[in-house]
């Protein structure tokens, strides 16, 4: 777990903003401003996913640099607050995770909730929204939007059989010719909303894409594959060409409100 005094809520990996692509990374920390303490776990837990996507920091920057992209990462650990969720969402502030009960989330306060949404979340979102705006402005045209998160092999005891995952809602542009390219690599295990389904109310595709009809997809690769370096660096080797051919579609750079599977934007 990193520590800083002065703690800054997210880290903006700038890019050629013409290009019309944005990446994201939620989960991409597992670090705590000074205050919070440790919230009452060993330091072991932060070294799991409960506390951060693993590996997804160095993907993200090893895409950005291949893309050219400019990317926007969340640098407090979703065990703070997670920026994935909508404000209502009952796991935003989670007191008990994967077998782990988190001393300093249990009880809260609604002065606390608010604080942590004030100081750590809000920011983030704002900082989203105004790169998306930056892009779409200096592009001239609606972005493609990339959220990079990484999932554990193993959840409560089941294997997770796939390399990776696209996860998304109702606007499948981006997300099946993202599918057909990985299906079309040798060996490689890909799951279309696994491990997890992508109509998710409230999370961040669903507040700065579906809701203002941008091309966008999430992408979910196996912790294990992109833990040390030499993973992150094959997989960003990977996505940035495709990512590259789906930018350049003209299909992509359309504002298409195709709604949610969760009900009405």
């Amino acid at each position: 777990m990193t520590r800083s005094s002065l703690f800054a809520p997210f880290e903006l990996v700038d890019g050629d903003r013409s290009k019309g692509l944005v990446l994201l990374a939620d989960h991409a920390f597992n670090a705590l401003p000074d205050e919070y303490g440790d919230l009452g776990l060993p330091a072991a837990e932060f070294a799991r996913h409960i506390a951060y996507d693993i590996g997804v920091e160095m993907v993200t920057r090893k895409l950005a640099a291949l893309t050219g992209a400019p990317a926007i990462m969340a640098r407090f650990s979703r065990l703070l607050i997670d920026p994935n969720r909508g404000p209502d969402d009952p796991t935003l502030i989670r007191q008990l995770y994967d077998g782990t009960v988190v001393p300093g989330n249990y009880p809260i306060s609604e002065e606390e909730r608010q604080k942590r949404l004030d100081a750590f979340y809000t920011p983030y979102h704002d900082a989203v929204a105004a790169l998306i705006a930056s892009v779409a402005k200096t592009s001239e045209m609606p972005p493609l939007v990339i959220s990079i998160h990484s999932f554990t092999p193993f959840m409560q005891g089941r294997e997770r059989p796939w390399h990776v995952g696209i996860l998304w809602d109702s606007d499948e542009r981006a997300v099946h010719p993202l599918l057909e390219a990985l299906k079309g690599e040798p060996g490689l295990v890909v799951g279309d909303n696994e491990p997890y389904d992508g109509a998710l109310r409230g999370d961040t595709m669903f507040r700065h894409c579906t809701a203002n009809g941008f091309a966008h997809a999430l992408i979910e690769l196996r912790q294990d594959l992109v833990v040390a370096e030499a993973g992150a660096t094959e997989w960003a080797g990977r996505l940035a060409p495709i990512l590259d051919a789906i930018n350049a579609r003209p299909d992509i750079h359309e504002v298409r409100m195709a709604g949610s599977r969760t009900g009405p934007v």
